[in-house]
């Protein structure tokens, strides 16, 4: 199939965001854009752990015949105590605290990613891919999930392929609700995606619950997918990019 990549992913994808989710995925499937739904399987904001929800799993199930690809993305995406003043800081500035992988050692990083996977399975569920929250991934992380068998992880600028594969780079463009720059942010999606798109240059979009909130972001995003298409770009899902 002709046209160069772009990749949509729908993220923090959980019983408490389930109805964002959904939003996301009828605004993918009206445009026949294939997504990649980033998923927290452990408990997470006021809601329960994902295969506690059976609506949500049979909606995900329902949405990978439809060709999503559903991946991993943290167990609790929350904060984790520990690490360097820098990674700390690096930590509460990009992701207002919630880089669950960003210090862990391999063996913390092993311990999470099981028990993700494991209860991912519960819910009949199996990935191959992970995004960690924020895009940030500790080294001990990034030896973890090649040790367990990942396919790939992504960076806010790349793909990676595991293990110890090729690494196409690929910039994310997302939102960031609530900021002073919010608006700004916005166009500069749009202008970023027309941007790329003329290039024929891959990169990514990255839609999330609280984008939904604002009106403004919705539309944007949205825009910077319709523009995209328009171009020529060939939306595809992370794990038909790196051929797992």
């Amino acid at each position: 199939m002709s046209g160069f990549p772009f990749v949509v992913s729908v993220h923090d994808v959980a019983p408490d965001t389930a109805s964002a989710a959904r939003r996301w995925l009828a605004d993918l499937d009206e445009r026949g854009v294939p997504g990649t739904l980033l998923l927290i399987p452990g408990p997470f904001g006021d809601g329960p752990a994902l295969p506690d929800d059976a609506d949500l799993v049979e909606d995900l199930h329902a949405a990978a015949r439809r060709g999503h690809e559903l991946a991993l993305h943290g167990y609790r995406h929350e904060g984790v105590p520990g690490g360097t003043p820098w990674r700390r800081g690096v930590n509460r500035v990009l992701v207002r605290g919630a880089g669950e992988f960003w210090t862990l050692t391999e063996e913390q990083a092993r311990q999470r990613l099981r028990a993700g996977l494991e209860s991912l399975a519960d819910a009949g569920i199996d990935v191959v891919g992970f995004t960690p929250p924020g895009w940030l991934a500790s080294p001990g992380t990034r030896h973890a999930l090649a040790a367990l068998g990942f396919a790939y992880w992504t960076s806010h600028l790349a793909v990676h392929r595991l293990p110890g594969g090729p690494i196409r780079r690929m910039p994310a463009l997302s939102h960031r609700p609530g900021g002073t720059g919010e608006r700004a942010g916005a166009r500069l999606m749009v202008d970023a995606a027309r941007t790329f798109a003329r290039l024929r240059m891959p990169f990514r979009i990255a839609l999330h619950p609280a984008d939904l909130t604002r009106p403004g972001l919705r539309r944007a995003a949205l825009s910077a997918i319709d523009l995209t298409v328009a171009a020529g770009g060939r939306p595809t899902t992370y794990r038909a990019l790196v051929g797992a």
